[in-house]
């Protein structure tokens, strides 16, 4: 949930990947502030439990399911559908994604193929389709997600993949704020570090010293909540931002900046 106290009453907040973890807590956060939430993911169950959750503490959210948004005209429809809902975009959050781990000796191309389709590519695909509802709303805000792992090796598993992806969507983002300047499009980017969510509970729990050293390095000696992202997320994507563009906010309690 949003915590911030930061309205976006009137916008018109379109979220990708909403039926877990950041996505999720981005979904019900952007509906506490005060936006009109269209969200989509590909687990019809997991979404539809969002919208529960959103119901349940006094919020409306509209969720449409079933969507591969590494097709490029599924991504399309979806978007133009979604715009549909309320009669247009003013935020983009390109929050899906899903990946595959593995050192480089083992990663098939096939994996690597598969982690560049559903992490970068997509973020392509949806950004492009919105581009126009953006415009004619003259102007509006797109987020995209990177990671650490693009900024910096990560020791404690291989994410040669996931880091080469997240890399390509915090450049795609950087020449999009270029290009959005002149429509009043601001493109910023926010890089999590270690947060808990229902992927990485099992792991932050385990007592290896592996896990007890990573979180060792993170100076504020936590890892993240979702709220920690959607409450920065928020902030970028509201009124009070309206000259940040082209940003990558990281988002790791400080663990990046240790050697």
């Amino acid at each position: 949930m949003n915590g911030s106290g930061i309205r976006l009453d009137g916008k018109i907040a379109v979220i990708t990947g909403i039926g877990g973890g950041i996505g999720r807590s981005a979904a019900l956060g952007f509906a506490a502030a005060g936006a009109a939430v269209v969200g989509c993911d590909i687990n019809a169950a997991a979404a539809e439990e969002t919208v529960l959750l959103a119901k349940e503490a006094g919020f409306s959210i509209q969720a449409m399911t079933g969507v591969d948004l590494g097709d490029p005209d599924q991504a399309a429809d979806w978007i133009d559908e979604a715009a549909g809902v309320h009669g247009g975009i003013d935020i983009l959050y390109n929050n899906a994604s899903t990946q595959r781990f593995g050192p480089i000796s083992e990663l098939s191309v096939a994996d690597w193929d598969f982690t560049m389709r559903n992490e970068l590519d997509l973020v392509f695909y949806t950004t492009r389709a919105a581009w126009p509802h953006l415009v004619a709303r003259g102007g509006g805000a797109v987020l995209n997600v990177g990671s650490i792992a693009a900024l910096r090796g990560v020791e404690f598993t291989p994410q040669n993949a996931h880091g080469t992806a997240k890399g390509g969507v915090i450049s795609l983002s950087l020449n999009l704020a270029v290009e959005g300047g002149p429509h009043g499009i601001r493109v910023n980017v926010i890089s999590p570090g270690l947060i808990e969510t229902d992927n990485t509970r099992q792991f932050i729990a385990d007592p290896s010293d592996d896990t007890r050293a990573m979180l060792g390095r993170i100076p504020l000696q936590r890892h993240g909540q979702p709220s920690d992202i959607v409450d920065a997320a928020v902030f970028l994507c509201s009124d009070h931002a309206t000259w940040i563009t082209g940003a990558n906010l990281v988002i790791d309690g400080g663990g990046s900046i240790l050697g």
